[in-house]
């Protein structure tokens, strides 16, 4: 191994080895790129919190509220149906129709909810004529 001296690192035929201002300048203005990337993306992510923020419910809430409306026709349905059994006598009949019912109010809750299903015009006039 011979020893060339420090200014013959890595060089190609031709070319002069970069001087260590050069590369620190290129460094400096790399570093400054970068930052203002940065700036730039956390500027668009806040803008995109803010704007889904603003936007309506997580998701998350949004699947509770709809299970929550689908349960609660079910229950509903079910409690009813128990108790005219149980009041009436005419078991397993009421339990019967009313979870079924009860299963038909909470899919079209759901469907409410969503957006399916849209109010009738003559009913979104509000007072009657």
């Amino acid at each position: 191994m011979s020893n060339d001296g420090p200014d013959r690192r890595n060089t190609h035929a031709g070319e002069q080895p970069a001087a260590d201002s050069d590369l620190a300048l290129r460094m400096k203005r790399l570093g400054a790129k970068l930052d203002a990337v940065h700036e730039v993306e956390t500027r668009k992510a806040a803008a995109d919190a803010a704007k889904q923020a603003a936007s309506g419910p997580s998701p998350l809430g949004r699947a509770f509220r709809l299970s929550a409306e689908f349960i609660a026709g079910v229950a509903a349905g079910g409690l009813i149906g128990w108790s005219m059994d149980r009041f009436l006598g005419v078991s397993p009949w009421g339990l019967i129709v009313f979870l079924m019912l009860g299963f038909l109010t909470g899919v079209y809750n759901v469907m409410r909810a969503t957006g399916q299903l849209q109010v009738p015009s003559d009913k979104k006039d509000g007072a009657g004529q």
